[in-house]
């Protein structure tokens, strides 16, 4: 057996298969034929297990026991039941059975593995009149049938649990990605050749650690699946143990060895490893899950925001004989609202690379390429692959001035639907986005109007097909366009908004001329819209009393955010004779309200002129005199540093994460929220409120560093009718002083 060639099919994540097939070649000095999801070659069952065991990209190893043309439930029984169990399995041993694909006959899975397991059961019951036992959880043999294109091949599976799991992530952060994934972008990044020279790795938002560990594994030469307990071949009647236990000896003896040697060079200046992330709890994950691997020697994470990268000591962890490696797996947002508070990440992690990083490779994994652009380095190579069934890219790139290019996020299309030519793809499909529509003006159009709201939004990205946001603004509509889902094609995302973009003005009932297009998307060839030249294109909206100029035209944003319409109408019932500050007040709508409702004083303090200067003309609007309200620009931050003066009512809503060039240093709001809400307490009068808001989707208040103060999460009240569907668009809190109760 031991040198007998074995017929095996390896099974990997979609898009590695050639990622294996080297691994195969460097393993064992083998070719194999590439298969969808897998590779299938030939070997001895010394090298299968040596393969077992080395690799770092495979899901499952099946070896092969029978293959044969099935198209009925009858043929698939007699095929498995034509193997002799008997010499792979006991009647004592627990099974179960995996079954994929199907035919005109056998069209349901659990069908197909009953039939396999009916089989198996009754070979046994027929030659010794007893039967085994099946169960999922952790069954002593694993058998698994694959039925395509009328051919079923029968094997033993000899993974047991998929070999991506190593045992060391029992742990994981809020979007992992798989561990032999993981490995593949390493070795896409051609890390074994970088660590052999000494290089360094660096993983900026390591989240639970599967890169570093991934790295160091190989760094190390430590084996992926040294650590795992449970193989589906251990139990099988022709295991080798003597052949296996051989095997993982030699493997612990390579790690021993391995560790040492990375122990030394980093001793040297040499193949530093090293992660941040800004979430403190993650970090402890991380450390948990790099002690479980035996790599806590070797691995260093630490608490340090993307903000805060400049601040490392890159001589540290870098040998300037060698370039290192910035390998990351940034968040790229699953829903609108993120990918739209994620450009300045993306953004950011350019400029770090350009200031501190010139001369090193860096790899970036995302499921948006949209948002790997806004880094504003060119890259050298991309390799498409899949996260799960998401459709992602590796983005290379080497961090060189030869390949700096800038990011413009002035390329905002902008453009009335008149200006526009529309092409109708799919009618049907049209229809439904139709229908979709009709049906949101029956319940929200009845509500606005019950409400009397002249701007409020009616379609929500309710469709995945269709990701849009449609917004009425008295007798026009407002229409985005996102960044459509990695799964769907540049031109399948521009023929579904001219889809839904051919139906707007007949079931909104608004002439073409009155519908705004905003496509956030980079612009090139005859993609590129044509922009909107005039400028100054204003309306005046009013809401809950008072009156706003809005511009669907000039902008990326309109000069009002309609989701924080009930924290206006909050602040405008609670103004009365206050003194009120607005932080980071954009167009100064909340301050309108405030004084509105009775605000005796007010200040308002914004970055932008622009904006402050649309705050005066609101104020203007509305009748209200310029004094006693001020319109301050300045950078808020440095303004709470040296502000004295007390307010009854404070609204702070910044942006979720800015790199002005007209600020000090980066604002990144899960990293700075403790400190600014600290600075503005400060300005609060004892008996005061603060209104906390942002809309960061996956942020988290420090409960704990905020302790002394009272803090009441309103977010649920502060969410209108038309954003239920993105209920996360913002949170909210208000914090006061705490009271002292005299009981």
């Amino acid at each position: 057996m031991m040198d007998k060639l074995l017929s095996v099919f390896v099974t990997c994540p979609k898009g590695l298969e050639y990622v294996l097939e080297k691994e195969l070649d460097e393993l064992l000095q083998k070719s194999a034929k590439v298969r969808p999801a897998g590779i299938s070659f030939e070997a001895s069952l010394s090298e299968i297990y040596r393969f077992v065991l080395w690799s770092r990209t495979a899901n499952r190893v099946l070896l092969g026991l029978a293959e044969g043309a099935v198209h009925t439930a009858e043929q698939l029984y007699d095929l498995v039941y034509s193997i002799d169990w008997q010499e792979h399995m006991s009647v004592e041993n627990t099974l179960v059975v995996d079954f994929s694909g199907q035919s005109k006959n056998i069209n349901n899975t659990a069908f197909g593995a009953v039939k396999v397991k009916d089989a198996i059961v009754d070979q046994f019951r027929d030659r010794v009149g007893e039967r085994p036992n099946i169960t999922r959880d952790t069954p002593d043999i694993r058998v698994n049938v694959n039925l395509s294109k009328g051919v079923a091949v029968v094997a033993l599976d000899f993974s047991g649990e998929s070999l991506h799991r190593r045992g060391y992530r029992t742990e994981a952060g809020k979007a992992p990605i798989k561990e032999n994934l993981g490995a593949a972008l390493l070795q896409r990044c051609n890390w074994s050749q970088l660590g052999c020279q000494g290089a360094s790795l660096l993983d900026p938002m390591c989240g639970s650690a599967t890169l570093l560990v991934e790295g160091a594994m190989i760094l190390c030469d430590k084996a992926p699946a040294l650590d795992r307990a449970q193989f589906g071949f251990l139990q099988w009647k022709q295991h080798q143990d003597d052949l296996w236990k051989s095997l993982i000896d030699e493997a612990i003896e390579r790690f021993e060895q391995g560790l040492d040697n990375v122990i030394r060079q980093q001793s040297e200046g040499y193949n530093k490893i090293l992660g941040f992330d800004a979430d403190a709890s993650v970090i402890s994950v991380a450390r948990n899950n790099i002690k479980r691997a035996g790599l806590d020697k070797v691995i260093n994470v630490e608490v340090r925001s993307l903000a805060e990268l400049k601040s490392v000591d890159i001589g540290e962890f870098e040998n300037d004989e060698v370039p290192g490696l910035l390998l990351t797996n940034p968040p790229y947002g699953e829903r609108l609202g993120d990918i739209e508070s994620l450009r300045g990440l993306y953004r950011c992690l350019g400029d770090k690379l350009k200031s501190d990083f010139e001369g090193w490779k860096a790899a970036i994994f995302t499921g948006n390429v949209d948002l790997g652009r806004r880094i504003g380095l060119r890259s050298y190579k991309q390799y498409k692959l899949f996260n799960g069934s998401l459709p992602s890219q590796l983005i290379m790139i080497d961090v060189s001035p030869e390949y700096y290019v800038k990011t413009d996020d002035s390329k905002e299309s902008q453009v009335l639907l008149s200006r526009r030519q529309i092409r109708v793809a799919n009618p049907e499909r049209a229809a439904m986005f139709a229908n979709r529509l009709r049906k949101n003006i029956r319940t929200l159009g009845k509500w606005a109007k019950k409400n009397k709201l002249e701007c409020y939004r009616i379609y929500d990205a309710d469709m995945p097909e269709f990701s849009l946001a449609v917004d009425i603004y008295r007798d026009w509509v407002h229409v985005q366009e996102y960044a459509a889902p990695a799964s769907i094609d540049e031109k399948s995302a521009k023929d579904r908004l001219n889809e839904a973009l051919s139906v707007l003005p007949e079931v909104l009932q608004v002439p073409a001329e009155q519908v705004v297009i905003k496509q956030r998307r980079r612009q090139k060839g005859d993609s590129q819209y044509e922009k909107h030249d005039q400028k100054e294109q204003r309306m005046v909206v009013e809401e809950v009393g008072c009156k706003f100029y809005v511009n669907l035209i000039d902008y990326i944003d309109t000069g009002l955010f309609l989701d924080h319409r009930p924290v206006r109408k909050w602040i405008q019932q609670n103004a009365s004779g206050k003194r009120f500050l607005n932080l980071f007040c954009y167009t100064g709508a909340a301050t309108i309200h405030a004084i509105k409702g009775g605000a005796v004083e007010s200040v308002s303090v914004d970055m932008s002129n622009t904006y402050l200067d649309w705050g005066k003309e609101n104020l203007a609007l509305n009748g209200f005199p310029e004094t006693g309200h001020q319109f301050i620009q300045a950078d808020c931050l440095r303004w709470l540093d040296s502000a004295r003066e007390k307010f009854d009512l404070i609204f702070l809503d910044p942006p979720t994460f800015s790199n002005s060039k007209r600020m000090e240093g980066v604002l990144d709001i899960q990293r700075d929220h403790v400190d600014m809400i600290k600075k503005a307490m400060n300005l609060l009068t004892k008996g005061g409120v603060l209104v906390f808001s942002n809309n960061l989707r996956r942020f988290k208040l420090d409960e704990s560093a905020l302790a002394d103060y009272d803090l009441k999460n309103v977010s649920a009240s502060t969410i209108d009718k038309d954003f239920e569907r993105n209920s996360k668009i913002h949170q909210c809190w208000h914090i006061k002083y705490k009271t002292l109760s005299l009981g």
